[in-house]
């Protein structure tokens, strides 16, 4: 068994189609309507093409809302997204206007930083422990 699709509950595919793509990097995968104006829109990493897949899933569902809401406001991150050097990263993000939530921080084996991904999320960063 292995993670195929995950997703994350966005206010808005089209800007989370531009955040997700144009700032943090990935790759737009399937990109097909499904009525209402939502789309089964999904990016994943270009190392990894046919690797595990992010749906960008519009939070219609006042569940979703509300769960999202309280894990801002407790400043939890939703996902966790694996990067080489979390320091490097945050300073390329900041200089495409990325608001972080918390800098670079050690944390045991790990460093970990957090932003917002201007979708209703926040998304943590960190280095892989060595």
């Amino acid at each position: 068994m292995k993670i195929h699709l995950t997703s994350v509950f966005v206010d808005d595919q089209a800007r989370a189609e531009r955040f997700y793509t144009d700032v943090l990097g990935f790759v737009k995968k399937h990109d097909v309507p499904v009525g209402g104006g939502a789309r089964w829109l999904t990016v994943v990493s270009p190392d990894e093409p046919g690797g595990t897949e992010l749906l960008l899933e519009p939070a219609g569902h006042p569940a979703a809302v509300t769960y999202r809401d309280a894990l801002v406001a407790d400043g939890i991150p939703l996902a966790q997204f694996a990067v080489d050097d979390v320091r490097a990263e945050y300073e390329r993000l900041r200089g495409l206007g990325v608001g972080f939530t918390q800098e670079p921080t050690e944390m045991g084996p790990v460093t970990t930083a957090v932003f917002d991904d201007t979708c209703g999320n926040l998304i943590q960063i960190a280095t892989e422990p060595r």
